[in-house]
């Protein structure tokens, strides 16, 4: 999901889907055309969901994300992009026109994280690209090395990679009480045996061994 050209070109999954909003700004005659909130697809059915800059630009983002999280497969990966407020030029985008991308909502990897946990998934890392200088209008080769290699949260952009939480089946410990110890039998004699008789029992056991 995005407004951006597919992102899966590269992809070794053989069977993609690419969705669009409307028949407009579809791609190709395969494109999935629906409601962001409302996705024709079945639960858990795809391996990896992408959302690509799109969270930023919808005003029910939270009802996309639990779309994305509903079609997303137990052990799929749910992978999200977006754009950093807190990076320097999201810091200075209050200062910017009105245009594509600085009108958008943009939201810290810590609420998306939140949102994450509240439709059950998890995330497993985050990173950040785009680095550019406190006066640069474009990404250097120098900042961009630099900041993925620290992986700072000052980039313009982040990658959330998420799962979904695994459910464990509880272990229910049964535990056993006895109220009278019970002896074993191990190392019982006849002669231990027979004193648990009555006298006349023992009487005639005797006998017959005598026999």
């Amino acid at each position: 999901m995005g407004m951006a050209p597919p992102l899966m070109t590269m992809s070794g999954i053989a069977h993609q889907v690419v969705w669009a909003p409307s028949r407009e700004a579809a791609h190709s005659e395969s494109t999935l055309i629906c409601p962001p909130e409302q996705l024709a697809l079945p639960d858990r059915c795809l391996d990896v969901m992408v959302i690509h800059h799109w969270l930023e630009y919808l005003p029910d983002a939270h009802h996309t994300l639990q779309e994305a999280a509903r079609v997303t497969a137990d052990n799929g990966v749910l992978v999200l992009f977006g754009f950093n407020p807190v990076g320097l030029n999201g810091l200075s985008r209050r200062w910017r026109k009105a245009e594509y991308p600085w009108q958008g909502q943009w939201r810290t990897v810590n609420r998306l994280r939140d949102w994450l946990a509240f439709v059950d998934f998890e995330v497993e890392r985050v990173d950040y690209c785009c680095f550019r200088g406190p006066m640069s209008t474009t990404c250097r080769e120098r900042w961009e090395r630099l900041g993925r290699r620290h992986n700072m949260p000052l980039g313009e952009s982040y990658m959330i990679q998420a799962q979904r939480r695994q459910h464990h089946a509880p272990i229910q410990r049964v535990k056993f009480g006895l109220r009278t110890p019970v002896s074993s039998s191990i190392g019982a004699t006849r002669t231990s045996a027979a004193a648990r008789l009555p006298a006349g029992k023992r009487c005639i056991e005797k006998d017959s061994e005598r026999e």
